[in-house]
């Protein structure tokens, strides 16, 4: 008597080789739930290979550094620097030497469905997490480039965890006036996991706060569009005006206050 559709499908599921031999012996089996799947384990584990040479591609920047004698590695990353609204929020965060986690990219590049289980990944396996975040009074008193180096050095500051101290850091685009190695690598968060780290903390940290913003000011959007500049959120400016949350150094915010640079 053959073996059932659903015996094999649970044998595949403990399969993690191409070359296992289950592959060549199903081969031969005529059956189309076999061969559908066969295929269909065969396209998950290409698909998780490819997964794993994407994320060890990612600790390159990593990998040089650990050669080198560094212990403690920061990535850090920014989140909210075009809205309209809210804080620029900035992350630190240190992972295990080699730390990989799976779906973990530019917080951009992930889908929204998926941002809350990376996060809470990276929660998980980080050595160390420190939050920066520069409100929007401080953004219009600053401009945003110097309150986005001011919330990405608050988040060293306030690193918490089994190291505190980063040794090197590597900075999405951005040099910090700080006394630690460090180097700024452009579209790190593409191109460093310790970046991507800080990139979807430094996302969904600031997404919940836009959200209870969202609350506390309806009529904007903000739960949606975090506080860019989308047709709702505008829409919410001409009918309700400017909020107690909106950057006044930004357009049109800006027209429609009494803010101005100029005398």
């Amino acid at each position: 008597m053959s073996t059932s559709i659903k015996a094999i499908k649970e044998s595949l599921e403990t399969v993690t080789s191409l070359s296992d031999p289950l592959f060549q012996e199903l081969a031969t089996d005529a059956r189309l739930g076999v061969q559908k799947a066969l295929k269909s384990r065969q396209k998950a584990i290409q698909a998780d290979l490819a997964e794993e040479e994407r994320l060890e591609a990612m600790l390159s920047y990593e990998k040089v550094l650990y050669k080198k004698g560094y212990q403690a590695i920061a990535g850090i990353d920014e989140v909210g620097r075009g809205p309209l609204a809210g804080p620029v929020v900035a992350a630190c965060v240190i992972l295990p030497q080699h730390c990989k986690i799976k779906g973990l990219n530019d917080s951009k590049k992930i889908p929204k469905a998926k941002h809350e289980t990376i996060y809470q990944a990276v929660k998980e396996k980080a050595l160390a997490i420190g939050i920066g975040i520069i409100d929007n009074q401080l953004i219009d008193e600053v401009n945003i480039y110097e309150a986005t180096k001011l919330a990405m050095l608050e988040a060293i500051n306030q690193l918490e965890g089994q190291l505190t101290c980063p040794d090197y850091l590597l900075i999405d685009a951005m040099t910090l006036d700080i006394a630690i190695s460090q180097q700024s690598i452009i579209k790190g968060d593409a191109n460093s996991l310790s970046i991507a780290a800080a990139s979807i903390v430094a996302k969904v940290t600031r997404d919940q706060l836009m959200a209870r913003y969202d609350q506390a000011f309806p009529g904007y959007g903000f739960a949606k569009n975090a506080g860019y500049g989308t047709k709702e959120h505008l829409e919410g400016l001409k009918t309700y005006g400017i909020t107690p949350i909106h950057r006044k150094s930004f357009e049109p915010v800006k027209s429609m206050s009494s803010f101005s640079n100029n005398p």
